[in-house]
């Protein structure tokens, strides 16, 4: 047991239990009445509760999934931030993006099925390295306006964000970067796969 009072273990499974906490599949319950895991791609993200709850009501779909986005980005963002000011290690911290971003792709609440991790990615690589984060949302921001497909501006987003990485911090260990852009990738595969078979649909 005392392998659970290392501070650093704590921190990493805080964030791996915090960063499971379903929060598009607990607002679309709450507050509209439906399972976001029965429906649409049956994701537990801001994406899907936007797309399942638009059916029945469009404004409250643009409320939910604007939360839903918000809070899968913040929640790996906290424990980040109370591990940054108690002085834990860079490595430390990038433990905990890793396993927040862990914790809601395998959620330990769903029998670790979850979501596909790009808010909470991003949220966690906001705090590591926002300059590479920046770009990457821009890239987003561009091709969701253009193209509206969300896994297509998504993943985008994401291998610029990997690439640019090296250009802007050459000296930085890229490993877990490049593990939490590989599970978001992991995470999309049927996404990919509708979208070489002309299945994947535009958010509109």
């Amino acid at each position: 047991m005392d392998f659970l009072m290392n501070t650093n273990v704590q921190f990493f499974i805080a964030a791996y239990l915090i960063g499971g906490i379903p929060f598009g599949l607990l607002l679309a319950k709450k507050f509209a009445g439906v399972d976001v895991k029965a429906s649409g791609s049956g994701s537990i993200g801001a994406t899907n509760v936007l797309r399942v709850v638009k059916e029945q009501n469009p404004a409250l779909a643009k409320k939910l999934g604007a939360a839903t986005l918000a809070l899968d980005a913040i929640k790996g963002v906290l424990v980040l931030t109370v591990a940054y000011f108690i002085g834990l290690s860079e490595a430390t911290l990038w433990g905990i993006a890793v396993l927040a971003v862990i914790g809601h792709c395998f959620s330990p609440y769903l029998g670790l099925e979850g979501g596909k991790g790009i808010a909470t990615g991003m949220g966690v690589m906001m705090f590591m390295i926002p300059q590479e984060t920046l770009l990457a949302l821009v890239v987003w921001g561009v091709l969701a306006k253009t193209i509206k497909i969300s896994s297509v501006s998504s993943l985008t987003g994401v291998l610029a964000l990997f690439i640019s990485s090296f250009y802007i911090h050459p000296d930085m260990a890229h490993a877990p970067i490049g593990f939490i852009v590989f599970i978001l990738f992991y995470k999309h595969i049927p996404n990919i796969i509708r979208l070489f078979s002309g299945q994947e649909k535009a958010v509109i």
